[in-house]
């Protein structure tokens, strides 16, 4: 059923989701947003393994901040601050699972496009940005994977600096051949009155 929801629904109530939980601090609305959000994801039925890989670093990168926001400002906010990320971040994977890109990028442009027509935004641009995004970071976490491995066949030791100038290099280049086939496409189309 998620599946089939237009996709500006689902990004606008994502947005309003992601506004309530930071308008509130109450963990018994917090965790249970996260654990419906959670609940409503293996409704879906997605490949375990995409779950996993997609969710493992940034579940350390919560468990880091929730941890450094409990050390500055006590237990309490330290679980609102995980709580609160659980559930926007859970949620945003649910979207994400639930919606093709191009109808994301569709109803981006869609909703952009009053500001376009009065010259405030780029609606093309916007959502040229927005499926790169969508297009790199999946990218660059494979990549990060492929040199970790590679690193650890080689019985080297996790050194960040050894692992973040590949990362950079591979990055860079897929950057490099993107930009190149976005104006061998002639992209952006020219604005009108430009």
């Amino acid at each position: 059923m998620l599946h089939r929801a237009p996709a500006g629904v689902k990004l606008l109530a994502l947005a309003g989701l992601g506004t309530a939980l930071f308008l509130t601090t109450a963990l018994w609305i917090l965790v249970p947003a996260a654990v419906v959000a959670a609940a409503v994801l293996a409704a879906l039925r997605p490949p375990r393994e995409r779950v996993r890989r997609q969710l493992a670093g940034v579940a350390v990168l919560i468990a880091v901040v929730a941890v450094l926001a409990a050390l500055s400002s006590g237990l309490h906010h330290g679980a609102v601050v995980a709580s609160r990320f659980s559930a926007l971040v859970v949620a945003a994977l649910v979207v994400t699972l639930s919606t093709r890109s191009a109808d994301m990028l569709e109803a981006i442009e869609r909703a952009l496009a009053p500001l376009d027509r009065r010259g405030l935004v780029d609606a093309a641009r916007v959502s040229l940005a927005v499926s790169l995004v969508l297009r790199f970071v999946p990218g660059i976490l494979g990549h990060y994977r492929e040199v970790r491995e590679a690193q650890a066949a080689r019985g080297l030791d996790a050194n960040p600096l050894a692992l973040i100038v590949p990362l950079v290099v591979r990055t860079l280049k897929d950057a490099d051949d993107v930009a190149a086939a976005i104006e061998a496409r002639g992209f952006p189309p020219a604005r009108a009155g430009d």
